[in-house]
């Protein structure tokens, strides 16, 4: 709907009441996402927070969304309407039901361990609205602890998978299917706690959304939904029209050689984004569904058009992707996709090379582009075996007017934040000996980019495992205008009694013992402009900082110190 068509609808109720239930909407998905911090029982959600809420209308439209990583709310729509399309409709869907996906090519997901529960919300007999909770549990079963393999060759290789069941039925639970999640984690008061957690988060969404019904009436509720949704398409194409018109092409090689391009067509009226003529989904886990590939062209969109203001379904009114059923951005079952984060981070990276250039205002040079998820586990003090879920902080690059940011997420997580090194050490089992800015040469310019990580976990018991994957092992983040490509995302394993060492840029289920360590070292972001147009005083403040050394100043910065 336009913008005009917008203004031009007869409003049928009060518009100051219509704007507080908006806001309300709001506050209903800020206190879901408050429940389930509170409640969760694994750090990757009550610390990192790893998870993410949202409220739909009643054909499953995302009318409001959460805090949380945006690449989960964005992945909840298709979830809710994949329920709408299995059940049919009143005969199987009842007040108090919960239903529980966590397949990755049937809607909603974006690999097993991400686990969605979704909820209707009824009023006078028929659904009003719908809830919905996305978290990411630590293990499902599947063939290594952790439930993540990259090297998996299918679906079947990485856990137990939930295909849109109904788990809570008339609020009654189906306790046969809690016992089968709970037989096939290896950490199942871990599992379950943050399972109810999510259902708890729902059930305060629900009593709020009911109270806002008997407050203001269905009917005023139902409006302010379809009325809010409509203002987000009417400001996306409001936006859309001040972009710089025309066709954006980008193209990398990954890690291993393959080549993957895209194409952006910006339209009057459409953002289209063309990745017809990719590389075809593997027989590893490095795939990703098409709706995980829509939420990063709805992220990139968003970061363009008015970043700072709601999102909901109309928002996304304007985009259109057209991708090969089967390629590697939209895997089809049973491909293996436990890793999907990383391609989701190299087309999030890709859609953003294609603009900056032209958006010097909006995008910076590129960033370290990789979740780095790093898996760790094995047994504790305590005699239970324990495991870690981190993903890691890494260097933003530089844009045209200031250095990158230092040791940020990537442009994928949203409002997430590191575990605290005093909670790994203490629910985890671990001891970090250092978290530091990278000492690792790259992302030289006229302005710097941004300062990765170094983190060393060291392994205090025998028996442990480390499981990871990291994009841009082998090729840093790429500068803009002369500026240098940034350094690379890797782990090396320092061997106890000085045994040696490993360089991995992938590994599953890694062998640690006692006093082994893994070294995490995660990018620079790409510089901005000729090196040598950094000014002398900012050069010796760089020097001075540890940010370069005094032979990166004479030969990459032309100044001798």
């Amino acid at each position: 709907m336009a913008l005009a068509q917008r203004i031009d609808t007869p409003v049928a109720f009060d518009p100051i009441t219509n704007e507080i239930i908006q806001s309300s909407l709001t506050a209903i998905t800020d206190e879901m996402f408050a429940t389930m911090r509170k409640t969760a029982m694994s750090s990757i959600i009550y610390e990192v927070l790893d998870f993410g809420v949202a409220l739909f209308d009643a054909e499953g439209q995302l009318a409001s969304s959460g805090s949380g990583i945006p690449g989960f709310i964005g992945m909840l729509e298709p979830g809710v309407k994949a329920i709408l399309q299995k059940y049919d409709g009143a005969q199987d869907i009842r007040p108090g039901d919960i239903f529980m996906t966590n397949m990755p090519h049937f809607g909603g997901v974006s690999h097993l361990n991400d686990v969605v529960l979704i909820m209707p919300i009824f009023v006078e007999g028929r659904p009003l609205a719908w809830l919905s909770n996305k978290a990411h549990w630590v293990d499902v079963g599947g063939a290594f602890p952790g439930s993540i393999n990259p090297e998996a060759v299918d679906v079947y290789q990485e856990g137990l998978q939930l295909p849109e069941i109904k788990v809570i039925e008339a609020g009654q639970p189906n306790q046969a299917v809690l016992d089968i999640i709970a037989m096939n984690t290896r950490i199942p008061e871990t599992t379950m706690g943050d399972f109810w957690a999510g259902v708890a988060s729902m059930r305060a969404g629900e009593k709020r959304m009911q109270a806002i019904v008997s407050k203001y009436g269905r009917e005023a509720v139902e409006y302010a939904i379809s009325d809010y949704i409509a203002l987000g398409e009417a400001m996306a194409l409001r936006t859309l029209a001040t972009l710089p018109m025309g066709d954006y092409h980008a193209e990398d090689t990954l890690d291993d050689g393959r080549k993957v391009q895209v194409t952006i067509q910006i339209r009057d009226k459409d953002f289209i984004v063309d990745l017809r003529g990719n590389p075809e989904q593997t027989q590893t886990a490095l795939n990703c569904s098409y709706d995980a590939t829509m939420v990063d062209v709805q992220m990139i969109f968003k970061a363009i058009a008015d970043p700072q203001d709601f999102a909901n379904s109309g928002t996304f009114k304007p985009l259109k992707l057209l991708v090969d059923e089967g390629s590697m951005f939209a895997a089809t079952y049973p491909a293996a996709m436990s890793v999907y984060y990383e391609v989701s981070m190299i087309l999030l990276d890709l859609l953003w090379k294609a603009l900056a250039p032209s958006m010097k205002n909006s995008f910076p040079a590129g960033h370290y582009a990789s979740i780095c998820g790093t898996f760790l586990g094995g047994p504790h003090e305590d005699g239970h075996a324990h495991s870690i879920v981190e993903p890691q902080l890494g260097g933003w690059g530089a844009s045209h007017d200031r250095d990158g940011l230092n040791a940020l997420y990537t442009g994928y997580h949203g409002d997430t934040f590191n575990c605290p090194v005093e909670v790994t050490e203490q629910k985890n089992g671990l001891m970090v000996d250092r978290l530091a800015l990278s000492t690792q040469a790259g992302g030289e310019g006229e302005f710097l980019g941004g300062k990765g990580i170094e983190l060393d976990y060291r392994i205090l018991r025998d028996g442990w495992w480390l499981t990871m994957a990291y994009n841009r092992s082998r090729q840093g983040p790429w500068g803009l205008e002369g500026g240098l490509s940034g350094s690379t995302n890797h782990v090396v394993v320092h061997r106890a009694g000085g045994q040696g060492q490993e360089r991995y840029s992938a590994c599953t289920a890694l062998t640690l013992n006692k006093d082994d360590v893994v070294k995490v070292f995660t990018a620079n972001g790409g510089g901005y402009g000729d090196p040598k147009r950094r000014g002398l005083k900012q050069v010796r403040a760089d020097v001075r900082n540890g940010y370069i050394t005094p032979v990166q100043a004479r030969e990459v910065f032309g100044v001798a110190l």
